[in-house]
């Protein structure tokens, strides 16, 4: 038997080895594997041991496709005490890979009670396991694993990590629409950073996590109008965090404190989601396309460095919201082209369809209803219906599909959506959903004549609107207030209405509310004898009707079109573009 001096210096000539073999140009993996597998065969003490399973289970997770093994590494070194809890969270990330969440919650759980005297693991642990909760949906379970962490950074005298803890648990209730639960998180959170005296970088990102919060909390709300000053605020600190210089902060002493929230460059295009978010509900459309355009940039040259998953659903939800200014814009061939690259975003994380698919197939339901195929749309809604669990997308998806049916004088389908649709039922948070089914009432009303009742419900939208500057929801309410004045022979208050509507359409700019309101004013100006400014609306409808017919035709004949009749099984990658597929190597 070898010495402990001996001992100790074959195995750091063997591990100095591997890292060579492994850190060569190119790496040398399987040397690097010889290496440390020959330190198992020695026999060695139980701590290196212990450390050897841990390092060949990481490098055979991250280099090869050799699980079972990796696998079978970790679980040795899980029965270990020295590298017990490193090795539970690596294994737990591979069961996870392998969708085997029920063996990776009891080895969280059982690591956490034993990792007490070991601070760092054990508020890693809880958030990990936290997050496995999260993405099951059990929002209950990772609430109170995150108050028993908050409660263990207090324990452990980490304000910092502390306040990790309550901003997450924000987070989940929000997720969970605990919107009662979340005011009152968020004020103690708030309360907790004016009295934080951390390292400055420190205290800027989790000020940038809290308003991400805040911003997303008014925003999920439709509160467009409220948010602006935490928005700016948002704005003011992403822009301070680029300009402090990490090395020059101070290192805590405090194990707990070695956490990071998300690195400063995920948190630049985190911000750049949100503005784009806020731009989208207020009706800027250039400036959500500017700020897209800057953040996809920046994702693209992140993924040259590490490609993140994290990044892909940033991706995904920038690609999202660009569709849906496209739509408004009136461009629909670039708008199915984009719903084609958000599947191939997903086809690079496939955990990202179970996430977005609902949101996919709403898309395509919404192009589908602006290439005026009702049924592929019908179609579409209701497999992003069954597909989601969002209590506000499964509305937003019925008052569309509401429309369908008000379009086709579908009464009898329209009878079974009504109920879900009545904006008194609709919860009080949804601001922007309640103020859109009062629209989609008065639109009812309207097909049907009901003019007074439609004005009633048009009135409530426009309050509501106002109140928020939801731009869009007005333009579209006014213009049809305009409509309904003028088949009620009231010229005047038509005027009244479309003139500002058709000013603030070609601010958003909304193609179709502009197409709509330009063919009220030729006729308004005909009957009121105006013919100079009745010939002008004419040009104007014309102009907008030839613009939308040419790209209607064009996305007619893009092989992605083919898309809208995709409600199961895999994207049908095959209907890509040859052209659409340079673009989209490009962008890759």
């Amino acid at each position: 038997m070898a010495s402990t001096s001996n001992d100790s210096s074959w195995y750091t000539s063997l591990l100095g080895l591997s890292e060579y073999f492994r850190t060569s140009n190119p790496p040398n993996i399987r040397l690097c594997i010889h290496c440390l597998q020959t330190i198992l065969g020695f026999p060695p003490s139980s701590e290196i041991e212990a450390r050897t399973h841990l390092q060949l289970g990481n490098i055979l997770l991250a280099h090869t496709k050799n699980i079972d093994t990796s696998q079978n590494h970790l679980e040795k070194a899980t029965h270990l005490d020295d590298v017990r809890f490193e090795s539970a969270s690596v294994l737990t990330q591979l069961y996870e890979k392998q969708n085997q969440t029920s063996k990776a919650k009891p080895l969280l759980l059982r690591a956490i009670e034993l990792s007490q005297q070991a601070p760092y693991w054990h508020c890693r642990l809880l958030f990990q396991l936290a997050q496995i909760h999260t993405k099951e949906h059990d929002f209950s379970s990772a609430s109170n694993l995150l108050a028993i962490g908050t409660d263990f950074a207090v324990v452990s005298r980490s304000e910092y990590t502390r306040l990790l803890f309550v901003l997450s648990r924000a987070m989940v209730l929000l997720i969970d629409k605990q919107m009662g639960e979340v005011h009152k998180v968020l004020m103690e959170a708030n309360q907790l950073l004016e009295t934080y005296h951390g390292p400055h970088l420190q205290k800027e990102s989790l000020r940038v996590f809290f308003l991400v919060l805040q911003v997303y909390h008014c925003l999920t709300a439709g509160q467009v109008k409220t948010v602006k000053p935490y928005l700016k605020q948002l704005q003011q600190s992403i822009q301070t965090i680029t300009q402090i210089q990490s090395e020059d902060e101070p290192l805590s002493n405090n194990p707990v404190d070695l956490f990071q929230w998300l690195p400063k460059e995920h948190m630049c295009v985190l911000v750049y989601l949100v503005t784009v978010m806020h731009s989208m509900q207020a009706g800027y459309m250039d400036k959500a396309q500017k700020y897209t355009d800057k953040a996809l940039m920046q994702i693209e040259k992140l993924k040259m460095l590490e490609n993140h998953p994290l990044l892909s659903s940033f991706q995904l939800m920038l690609i999202e919201h660009i569709v849906m200014c496209r739509l408004i814009m009136g461009n629909k061939s670039s708008a199915i082209q984009e719903i084609f690259q958000a599947c191939h975003v997903c086809q690079q994380q496939p955990r990202l369809f179970t996430t977005h698919g609902a949101q996919i197939h709403t898309l395509l339901g919404l192009y589908a209803m602006s290439m005026n195929c009702m049924e592929a749309a019908e179609s579409q809604f209701k497999t992003a219906y069954k597909s989601s669990s969002s209590t506000d997308l499964r509305l937003f998806v019925n008052l569309n599909l509401a429309i369908v049916y008000i379009r086709a004088n579908r009464h009898t389908d329209l009878a079974t959506l009504l109920e879900s649709i009545n904006p008194e039922t609709v919860p009080q948070h949804s601001h922007s959903l309640k103020a859109a089914a009062y629209y989609v009432q008065g639109l009812q009303g309207f097909f049907q004549s009901r003019f007074t009742e439609a004005k009633r419900y048009l009135r409530e939208t426009l309050k509501m609107a106002n109140a928020e500057d939801l731009n869009r929801l007005t333009s579209c309410s006014l213009v049809l207030l305009g409509h309904i004045f003028l088949s009620m022979g009231n010229h005047r208050e038509a005027m009244n209405m479309v003139t500002p509507a058709m000013q603030l359409a070609g601010k958003i700019p909304d193609v179709h509310v502009q197409l709509w309101a330009s063919s009220l004013l030729k006729d308004l100006y005909r009957l009121c004898g105006d013919n100079v400014n009745a010939e002008e609306g004419y040009m104007m409808h014309t102009n907008f009707s030839q613009s939308l017919l040419k790209d209607h035709f064009q996305s007619s004949q893009l092989s992605e079109h083919g898309l809208i009749q995709w409600t199961d099984g895999e994207c049908p990658f095959h209907l890509s573009s040859s052209e659409y597929q340079n673009s989209y190597l490009h962008l890759f």
